[in-house]
């Protein structure tokens, strides 16, 4: 597996974006993740995307945070969000999301963030599972949809 940076309108990236946003569909009904997003906010030093490709040069997995500080939203001064985190379904199981969330935790906490903090939804276990075995713990909602009842909110301190 490679794990390498990329922009968040890089081609590959927008690939397996388009696919994650047919699995939100599938599972929750709706047009997918209507948060808003642009490729900057990802950028580094207030942010960082990931993009994992198999032995095949085939892309297999993305990820990436993007920095807050405290506003409306709920989010607190030192927030690093994880966003898009997502493995084709081929490559589940393999540990490449475990690796990928660790690298995005040490590029967080290297660019001064407190605390990782992430939303995903209540049809998606698999992704609770990792965030909760990996030392996040429910958390006040923030967000996008942080007034959706489906609305799952977790958060992780970056100890530095």
């Amino acid at each position: 597996m490679n794990i390498r940076p990329v922009r968040y309108d890089h081609p590959d990236a927008v690939k397996l974006n388009d696919q994650v946003q047919l699995e939100y569909v599938e599972r929750y009904g709706d047009g997918g993740d209507q948060t808003p997003l642009d490729a900057t906010m990802f950028d580094p030093p207030q942010g960082l995307y990931l993009l994992a490709y198999d032995d095949e040069g085939r892309p297999v997995a993305t990820g990436g945070w993007r920095a807050h500080e405290k506003n409306a939203e709920n989010y607190s001064d030192g927030d690093a969000e994880l966003k898009r985190m997502y493995v084709i379904r081929e490559a589940r199981g393999l540990g490449v999301a475990r690796r990928i969330l660790a690298a995005l935790e040490e590029s967080a906490r290297a660019a001064g963030r407190i605390r990782m903090v992430l939303e995903t939804g209540d049809q998606q276990p698999e992704a609770i599972a990792l965030y909760t075995s990996s030392g996040y713990e429910a958390c006040e909602k923030f967000g996008y949809y942080r007034e959706y009842k489906s609305s799952r909110c977790f958060a992780k301190p970056l100890k530095h």
